[in-house]
């Protein structure tokens, strides 16, 4: 009877040869911590309070742009590239609007100027928004003088977007005696190049629902330049006022922004005048 040899050792002649079988190895889960972070990731957004309009005894809406080249500003604008545990503001809506369709974008209208949120915008429109051609020519290799037509992608990236456009609500509720500030819409804005690189001014790209938004950014961290262990969150940093803005614009009988009557160092003047404006009328209502 045949004797057969172990899977393992095959003998040729006078040389023996080892086989080394290899199991495959099952992946394991490394924790890059000390613990598990939950509690940003399970954050529940606090809801607004209820205001009737019968308590509301003043009222008046304002219009901001946050810069993100300012250091305050910084930790919405960073990281330009996702990490493991944090991404930029943008990045965060971008996931929002074309992975998890968890938020809303709303049509900023031909001039760039609707922000009433009447028409949302379609998921192919959101890709060609992020996603564009662009049309080039160069020099043919093979046929020296001859032009050759080149197209590559371009995507958006989260270092295009500097500024942010914001809308809210200052609200004087008698009910509770306090002023309520309420953030209605946010936008990114890019700044628009000519055919020289030279900046045109900063141009609106869609208009998020605030609200809706709350609901995504409570549960992604931003960071602490203290406390690793305090991070907080987007909402947070909206909701706290954690950051640095300009007004360039608030109600008006016209209608019209800082900007068209004011330039330059007297436009940023006209807008801190409106912040202590707003200011002293709720420092004005106590008497002591």
């Amino acid at each position: 009877m045949k004797k057969h040899q172990p899977s393992a050792i095959r003998i040729l002649g006078p040389i023996v040869i080892f086989v080394m079988v290899m199991a495959p190895v099952q992946a394991q889960t490394v924790l890059d911590g000390a613990y598990i972070k939950e509690h940003t990731k399970t954050k529940r957004v606090v809801p607004y309070t209820h205001i009737r309009e019968a308590d509301v005894m003043y009222a008046r809406r304002v219009w901001r742009e946050i810069d993100m080249r300012e250091k305050i500003n910084h930790p919405l604008y960073y990281p330009i590239t996702p990490i493991s545990d944090r991404k930029s503001l943008f990045d965060v809506i971008r996931q929002g609007l074309l992975t998890d369709g968890s938020i809303t974008a709303y049509y900023a209208g031909d001039l760039v100027e609707e922000d009433e949120f009447k028409t949302p915008l379609l998921p192919s429109d959101l890709k060609t928004m992020f996603m564009r051609l662009d049309t080039s020519y160069t020099e043919d290799p093979d046929n020296p003088g001859d032009m050759q037509q080149v197209i590559q992608e371009i995507s958006l990236e989260s270092s295009d977007v500097k500024r942010y456009r914001i809308k809210e609500d200052w609200i004087f509720d008698k009910q509770r005696s306090k002023i309520d500030i309420r953030i209605i819409g946010i936008a990114p804005m890019i700044e628009k190049k000519g055919q020289d690189g030279e900046s045109k001014g900063f141009q609106t790209l869609f208009w998020l629902y605030f609200p809706e938004c709350r609901y995504v950014f409570a549960n992604w961290e931003v960071f602490n330049r203290e406390n690793d262990a305090e991070r907080r969150s987007f909402e947070d940093i909206f909701w706290k006022r954690q950051f640095s803005s300009t007004i360039t614009k608030w109600s008006n009988v016209y209608d019209r922004k800082i900007g068209v009557y004011r330039t330059g160092l007297d436009a940023l003047l006209e807008g801190e005048e409106i912040k202590q404006s707003l200011f002293e009328f709720e420092h004005d209502l106590w008497n002591f």
